[in-house]
């Protein structure tokens, strides 16, 4: 079976064949770098990294572009009386390290919208030539993009320039409500460094005209496949599009949006004071666990989170390594290992919840094989081990450094607990089970044994 995407802008499931053989190009949204990162910009980072491995693990070598917003008005806000450079550094930062800690791949170029300015005037002079833009009546350096000029402007969305919504009133020289900027006019309590020289006088770049520019830059003026989660498929992407295709470029072949998270049931926002911090994301379990919980749905699907979401991630994740501890084979990921059913599976849009499905029967297999003393051990292994790898989980495997004195302390911890069972006493077996969790150690009572592993 060949791979198979939905593309959100037909909206139907189409066969990927990507525009050059043997090469795919991907232009990803990344973080607008205002504050710090939260579930949903983990998720979506997450749904690209995921398909990038598994396009790799296909034979593909791929061209992935994931940017930096670094200027944008909530940057200048939020940055307040510090610089504001400094302070969209600082911000990203925190953004690597989250991704870093979360196995995502580098991508192969992270443009920051700053370093890009030359290529965005470029491309305005480029749609105002062709009459699909225009400098603000107001005589001002806003520059917009003239939706009523653009006949197929909503494509991506399905919708009718009648029935969307716009801004409030035609404000800033704009014609219409519905025209969005290209560029913005200095303004006198900016600081002088967020403006830039152009044709039109100081000002700095709309946030849309920014991933048109960078895509073209590093991608050419088609590729592959746009992704980026589903809130910015109006007005960020229906923007993108129009103005990529005004200006005479195909653009995006495939259109991809991942779904959204909520908070038990409930869509997850600042107003509702319902966030999830990353710091308590990492009380609940380890980086591998919040890494199997996000993944764990279909990306095209709301992910709710629960307190309960990563414990229960966690506790998933450590029947699969227990499983591959126990075999005690050392084994690299093989790709044409995999199962036939887990590549059917990522094949049929990055079905992941089937994916896992399938992993979960391996370790299964896997167990009774070693309780049989099975010579098709070694199979398994080689098949859990080569699906950890495509789906990133691969460091859930990696060892953790253990002092001698935790070392000593979990082991007579475990002895206690042993002991408490065999009298029974299973009030203080439980107490002490919940003292190592408390400390991050995962146990699973075997046979003969506890074996025991630190929640990386």
């Amino acid at each position: 079976m060949s791979l198979e995407l939905f593309d959100s802008k037909e909206q139907r499931l189409r066969e990927f064949i990507s525009l050059t053989p043997g090469h795919v190009g991907m232009y990803v949204c990344g973080p607008t770098v205002q504050s710090e990162p939260h579930l949903g910009h983990l998720r979506s980072a997450l749904v690209y990294d995921v398909l990038r491995r598994w396009l790799i693990a296909s034979g593909f070598t791929v061209t992935l572009v994931r940017n930096v917003t670094d200027i944008d008005d909530k940057v200048l806000v939020n940055a307040g009386s510090r610089d504001w450079q400094e302070f969209a550094k600082e911000v990203e930062k925190t953004f690597d390290s989250a991704y870093q800690n979360l196995g995502i791949l580098e991508p192969t170029h992270k443009p920051h919208a700053t370093e890009h300015i030359e290529d965005m005037i470029h491309l305005t002079q480029k749609l105002i030539e062709l009459g699909h833009a225009y400098q603000a009546e107001d005589g001002s350096a806003n520059v917009f993009f003239d939706t009523k000029s653009w006949s197929n402007y909503g494509e991506l969305t399905n919708q009718k320039l009648e029935n969307m919504e716009g801004e409030t009133e035609a404000s800033f020289g704009r014609r219409s409500p519905h025209d969005f900027a290209l560029f913005k006019a200095h303004k006198s309590d900016e600081p002088e460094t967020a403006a830039w020289e152009t044709p039109w006088g100081l000002a700095r770049p709309g946030w849309h005209i920014e991933c048109s520019a960078m895509a073209k830059h590093f991608l050419g003026e088609s590729f592959d496949i746009h992704g980026g989660g589903l809130d910015l498929r109006f007005p960020h992407h229906e923007n993108e599009l129009a103005q990529s295709r005004a200006a005479g470029d195909r653009f995006a072949n495939f259109w991809l949006h991942n779904a959204l998270i909520t908070i038990s049931g409930n869509k997850m926002s600042k107003s509702l004071g319902n966030g999830v911090s990353i710091a308590e994301l990492t009380q609940q379990g380890s980086w591998s666990a919040i890494r199997y919980w996000l993944v764990s749905a279909n990306y095209r699907s709301n992910l709710d989170y629960s307190p309960a979401s990563i414990v229960e991630a966690q506790s998933a994740l450590d029947r699969i390594t227990g499983f591959v501890h126990r075999a005690g084979i050392d084994i690299k990921p093989d790709n044409s290992k995999l199962p036939e059913e887990f590549v059917t599976a990522m094949n049929s849009d990055l079905n992941v919840p089937a994916a896992l499905a399938v992993l979960h029967d391996q370790v299964r297999l896997g167990n009774l094989a070693i309780d049989e003393k099975s010579a098709t051990v070694r199979d398994h292994v080689q098949a859990v081990v080569s699906m950890l790898s495509v789906l990133g989980l691969e460091m859930a495997l990696e060892a953790v450094e253990v002092s001698p004195e935790l070392a000593q302390k979990i082991e007579t911890l475990i002895a206690k607990r042993n002991q408490a069972k065999a009298d029974k006493d299973f009030a203080t077996a439980d107490s002490i089970r919940d003292e190592l969790v408390a400390i991050g150690v995962t146990i699973k009572d075997m046979p003969d044994k506890t074996i025991w592993s630190i929640n990386g």
